[in-house]
């Protein structure tokens, strides 16, 4: 027993240790068989790093940081557009003012961050169209493949026989599918030869052309935004503005744009024309809204003549001057308490309604003395309507934009202005911190409402103001230099016909395969397949066959249910 045995025991202990063995080999295999991976590198992280940039799934990430980048350039003030408004939120928002300051909030479109997501995203696209480019361009030079071995598997399929032979049904292939501008030979070794045809490499074309148009909005807009020049003018009837930046109300303009870039040009306002829909409920809107003006390229060109009109505007060497606005500016002639002018002009009124109901400042600074000889400054709150309601027709606004019932009322003040202290002041706005009311026998203020030619004298003396019946009316003029606008139209175009084309137009292929069967007769077999899901394949494959199979009839099915005649088999 015990040799027998033996054996036995040598053989599980051996098992038991080659198990032991080969437990200890799994052990250690994980560290002698690993892999010896060699590092990504330098060069390794700068291809994969240029592989995320330039795929489809970033640019459009990036597109939407672009996207919602720009949302805080909408609703937050930014220096380039207004910096007192700026300055008014700082001061309105102690805790957040700065924050955003900090964060450039106030400067968003040439802020780090987003000049930042603009630059990646313009590379993004360029590494992602070069490459797409090229592709595209062995597509054009290259042929549709041949038939696959079973046309059945594909998605639109069909087959008859036809008594043609093989070399005639591709004759007839070929002219169709030429005839219907499909890129169409003949493909495949002999005795397996077929007809191929694809049709549709507009899609890729399409999609290429926007995303080009893409890079050329964003070109286009960065050019806007640092070259381009925007200021504000307005000018009363008769007068005239010439194209340097002191003429101007108020001006903004590109990081790079030089004032010497203003393009030379200067024009008069000879007359404002505006009528208005007199009854219905369109009452009020106007019919006929234009500037007569007369304009002079260069310093020295001859003068022409051109009416601006709302979206027609005055296009000059590359700047464009817009009709924006416009209102009335009544006449007014100031004398102090000897009856001497001080002050006699048109001031022009803004208007804070559809129908010209305007307010501004009247502010005589110089000339005006009081009964007793010391200078002082004179200021009138105006308040204008063109076409009065009446007295005791309700508040004081205007029924009508046209000037059927002029109306000014004024408040008067003395005193100091405040124009010297050095501080910025609006002309349209009177600040009376420093004056004193004029004040009626009731000790109110001092105001009254005049007609053309009426006078409000001052209580004691003190002078008065005259409504003069010259009433003039001022157009206000955007001036624009945008010198990428023309680029961005171009590509905003481009962009919708390339999207189009990549969306509607299919890419789609067609094989035709004829084989002589058995039985001498040929069978045709006909497929095709679209480059994406279309529903339009099956017609169009159904039409393509119906028109070859008229070139190519059916031939007659084998009877291959007749039943034989008697003593057939004897």
């Amino acid at each position: 027993m015990s040799k027998t045995e033996a054996p036995e025991e040598q053989n599980e202990q051996g098992e038991q240790g080659g198990l032991g063995e080969a437990g200890a080999q799994l052990s250690t295999a994980p560290k002698e068989d690993a892999p010896n991976l060699p590092s990504l590198g330098v060069v390794g992280w700068v291809r994969w790093f240029w592989r995320q940039l330039t795929s489809m799934r970033v640019a459009l990430i990036l597109l939407l940081l672009l996207s919602l980048g720009a949302i805080p350039g909408s609703l937050i003030p930014q220096n380039n557009v207004d910096e007192l408004k700026v300055q008014d939120f700082m001061d309105r928002h102690t805790t957040l003012g700065p924050l955003y300051d900090k964060l450039q909030l106030f400067d968003v479109y040439s802020s780090v961050w987003f000049s930042a997501i603009y630059i990646l995203l313009f590379v993004s696209l360029i590494g992602c169209i070069v490459p797409r480019t090229w592709q595209f361009v062995g597509q054009l030079r290259g042929r549709p493949p041949g038939a696959p071995k079973k046309l059945t598997r594909l998605p639109a399929y069909t087959t008859w026989r036809t008594e043609a032979g093989p070399e005639q049904v591709h004759e007839a292939a070929l002219a169709l599918f030429r005839q219907r501008r499909f890129r169409a030979h003949t493909a495949g070794p002999d005795g397996a030869v077929s007809v191929a045809a694809e049709k549709g490499y507009l899609r890729e074309a399409g999609n290429l052309i926007f995303h080009i148009a893409l890079i050329v909005m964003l070109v286009a807009f960065a050019a806007g935004q640092l070259f381009k020049s925007e200021g504000g003018k307005l000018i009363m009837e008769g007068d005239g503005f010439a194209n340097t930046l002191s003429q101007y109300d108020d001006f903004k303009s590109g990081s790079l744009f030089g004032t010497d870039e203003l393009a030379p040009f200067s024009f008069r306002l000879d007359d404002f024309e505006g009528t208005y829909q007199r009854s219905g409920p369109n009452r009020g809107t106007p019919r006929t809204y234009q500037a007569k003006v007369s304009y002079s390229e260069g310093t020295d060109g001859p003068e022409k003549k051109k009416t601006i009109e709302v979206n027609k505007p005055l296009e000059i060497d590359g700047s464009k001057v817009y009709l924006i606005g416009h209102g009335y500016a009544p006449k007014v002639t100031v004398r102090d308490g000897k009856g001497k002018v001080v002050y006699s002009a048109n001031v022009p009124l803004l208007p804070i309604d559809q129908n010209g109901t305007a307010t501004g400042a009247i502010k005589v600074l110089d000339g005006y003395k009081d009964k007793n000889g010391k200078k002082e400054q004179l200021g009138f709150n105006a308040f204008f309507v063109p076409t009065f309601a009446g007295e005791g027709r309700g508040q004081m606004f205007s029924q009508f934009p046209a000037p059927d019932f002029p109306v000014l009322a004024l408040s008067a003040y003395h005193g100091s202005l405040g124009v010297d202290s050095g501080v910025p002041q609006n002309v349209y706005q009177l600040d009376t911190r420093k004056m004193t009311k004029f004040k009626d026998s009731k000790g109110e203020l001092f105001k009254k409402r005049l007609l053309p030619g009426e006078t409000m004298k001052l209580p004691g003396g003190a002078g008065s103001i005259t409504f003069d019946k010259d009433l003039k009316e001022w157009a206000t003029f955007q001036i624009s230099q945008e010198p990428g606008s023309l680029w961005a139209l171009v590509g905003a175009f481009a962009a919708i016909g390339g999207l189009a084309g990549s969306l509607f137009i299919q890419r789609r292929r067609v094989w035709v395969r004829a084989v002589r069967g058995p039985d001498g007769v040929t069978v045709v077999e006909m497929a095709g397949l679209g480059r994406s899901e279309s529903a339009k394949l099956p017609d169009e494959l159904s039409d393509l066959a119906a028109h070859l199979y008229e070139k190519t009839p059916s031939a007659p099915e084998p009877d291959t249910e007749a039943v034989p005649a008697e003593g057939a088999e004897k």
